[in-house]
């Protein structure tokens, strides 16, 4: 494991506008996340990943599909999920796309699981939202054996049992890259050490520095199992301009239009100028400004976190497509170099 901090990219594919402000279609959207993932790959960025979501603010709904085309497109950036919604899928699927998409990225794909934060897909593919606890821990507990490449035997409630199944492609590397994406609790810690699976933090509200006791008992729960210290990485929203003012002006009405379409989906009160104010702070979760404020801002919470990955959540709300490319340049030509001076 390198000790050189990687930096990353996350997108829901969030219906972007266009220069009359009007939204985008969805198809045109997802060739739009295509072309700033290569722009990613052109500017030295370490990881794209791709939401899944089913809903008309964001355009990803297969996220490999998606990866496999970026895949053609690009040489060096890691593909992967951001997250997927392994309760509402199938873990032998999900690993055998996974798989296969290792194979023609040569060795570049990866897997983020996680329950997501949007509860769409449950209706839509038939599952009951009272089994929310055992879908994801039943089907965490199988992909976890599937990750070892040998024939599975497992049994649980929510399927027929397996008695030495083989699952196909092998990856050339023998186990596919995969987290657990965790939103920040000890009963999601665990999870994640008990499979010996490396950990995401999904940071997306309150102080990131809240979040510095969950990376350390990650540690040391797994040093107390006798395992070899696994990557802590760290997921938040934010935007790079070329100065403080114009990153927080094009940010600011789509953030707030964005947490307030959800917040009524969810009975929360209405977020105001004050709260954006606050989230872009110092001590906030969304990291928008200049590219020297960015850099400064990861950095800090990076080495107090212990993360050997940053992914930045980039786009957020109806941004233009030219807004989120060059958004990309400045983080991967200007930050990434400003976090890696400032962390050596």
């Amino acid at each position: 494991m390198s000790d050189l901090l990687e930096l990353g990219l996350d997108t829901f594919g969030d219906v972007t506008a266009d220069e009359h402000g009007d939204p985008v279609p969805a198809p045109e959207v997802l060739r739009q996340v295509v072309e700033q993932a290569v722009r990613a790959d052109e500017v030295g960025l370490a990881f794209i990943g791709l939401g899944e979501h089913h809903r008309a603010d964001f355009a990803i709904t297969a996220p490999d599909v998606v990866l496999a085309t970026i895949a053609g497109r690009t040489e060096h950036i890691h593909l992967g999920s951001a997250v997927t919604v392994l309760s509402s899928d199938d873990p032998i699927r999900v690993y055998e796309r996974f798989a296969t998409l290792d194979a023609l990225s040569n060795g570049r794909a990866e897997v983020i699981l996680g329950r997501g934060s949007f509860i769409e897909s449950f209706g839509l593919f038939g599952f009951d939202l009272g089994d929310y606890e055992v879908l994801f821990d039943e089907k965490l507990d199988l992909f976890a054996h599937l990750l070892e490449e040998k024939p599975v035997t497992w049994s649980g409630t929510i399927r027929p049992p397996l008695t030495d199944q083989p699952v196909y492609p092998p990856t050339e590397s023998g186990r596919l890259r995969a987290w657990i994406g965790v939103g920040g609790t000890p009963a999601s810690v665990e999870r994640a050490v008990r499979y010996r699976i490396p950990m995401m933090l999904a940071i997306i509200g309150g102080p990131p520095l809240q979040f510095v006791p969950y990376a350390d008992y990650y540690r040391r729960r797994l040093e107390e199992e006798g395992v070899a210290p696994l990557p802590v990485g760290m997921h938040s929203p934010g935007y790079v301009a070329e100065t403080d003012e114009q990153a927080r002006e094009e940010l600011h009405d789509h953030w707030l239009a964005q947490r307030n379409q959800i917040g009524r989906e969810r009975g929360w009160p209405p977020a105001t100028r004050n709260d954006f104010a606050q989230a872009a702070g110092p001590d906030g979760p969304l990291y928008v400004g200049s590219p020297e404020t960015v850099a400064r801002k990861i950095a800090r919470n990076a080495a107090a976190l212990g993360v050997s990955r940053f992914d930045l959540k980039y786009a957020n709300g109806a941004m233009r497509h030219e807004q989120l490319l060059r958004c990309i340049e400045l983080y991967g030509s200007r930050v990434a170099p400003l976090v890696h001076d400032m962390m050596t």
